[in-house]
């Protein structure tokens, strides 16, 4: 079944791809509105109805707002991981003003946090949420993932997950847990229509 994804970002695409087994996840040409909400969920339902929207209405449309708290910060960067250094900031960039906000400090607890919002074709909305605790390593380790993942060493690891190999990653990740929790709720049935 086709899922468009309200995202340009290709990593999240391949990713949900092969979390959500039996799906053909896609991403989403146009304008995504403005991630105005105080939380993660708000986030992803914001773009999630405005693809849906955007798309007519008639299709599945899947939304993910995700990011990283840092416990020694409150939270932060948490909604703004995309732009904790800047509008335009890159990946590199945001995670190196991640360690440098954490240089020093006795508590390096992070936790990965991902939101799902996937809205049927009939309208109806369902959400999933998953996280993976861990702490944030002093430099950058591996060249897989994406984001924080260089430095994102979850519990009972000793490697960051730019470290792990792709199966490792969907074993554990947030993203892969709230993609088993959104495959739980939509139930195993393929004629799931939404409807809200």
């Amino acid at each position: 079944m086709r899922i468009v994804l309200a995202s340009g970002n290709a990593h999240k695409a391949r990713e949900l791809g092969r979390l959500l087994e039996g799906w053909d996840v896609e991403t989403f040409a146009g304008e995504l509105p403005e991630e105005t909400g105080q939380t993660f969920v708000e986030n992803a339902r914001l773009k999630a109805r405005h693809v849906h929207a955007a798309l007519g209405g008639g299709e599945w449309v899947l939304a993910d707002d995700s990011g990283i708290e840092a416990a020694a910060l409150g939270g932060v960067p948490g909604v703004r991981s995309a732009r904790y250094a800047g509008e335009d900031a890159t990946d590199e960039q945001n995670l190196a003003k991640l360690i440098g906000a954490l240089d020093g400090a006795d508590d390096r607890r992070v936790r990965y946090v991902a939101e799902l919002v996937a809205i049927g074709p009939g309208g109806g909305e369902v959400t999933a949420r998953g996280e993976l605790a861990g702490t944030l390593a002093a430099a950058p380790r591996g060249t897989g993932g994406f984001g924080y993942d260089p430095a994102f060493v979850p519990d009972g690891e000793s490697r960051t997950v730019a470290e792990m190999s792709p199966d490792e990653k969907d074993a554990v990740s947030h993203r892969a847990r709230a993609a088993r929790a959104l495959r739980e709720k939509l139930g195993s049935d393929p004629n799931f229509s939404g409807e809200a």
